[in-house]
């Protein structure tokens, strides 16, 4: 029984110390972004995408954002796509 906690919790620190580096990899990509595309970056990330829906999600935020005056809508498109390259970075 201790040999599989002991297991167990290695995996556990295993998984968890990819998700941060991970996540570490996505925010020094978002350290070069615009404040706008920071803003799309901080918001899709917030909303938790996954590697199947980050397109959906990215789409979502940007638009909301976009729509609600918070970003500037002309380089809205912009600003996702250099974000996007960014999430996939922390979602990898």
């Amino acid at each position: 029984m201790f040999k599989f906690a002991v297991a167990a919790m290695s995996l556990s620190i295993a998984f968890t110390a990819s998700a941060l580096a991970d996540s570490a990899a996505g925010n020094a990509c978002a350290a070069n972004l615009t404040p706008d595309g920071q803003s799309i970056y901080t918001t899709t990330m917030a909303a938790k995408p996954t590697t199947q829906n980050q397109r959906d999600v990215l789409e979502k935020e940007t638009r909301s954002l976009a729509m609600n005056n918070k970003i500037a809508r002309g380089s809205a498109r912009d600003n996702a796509i250099a974000a996007e390259a960014c999430i996939k970075a922390a979602l990898q």
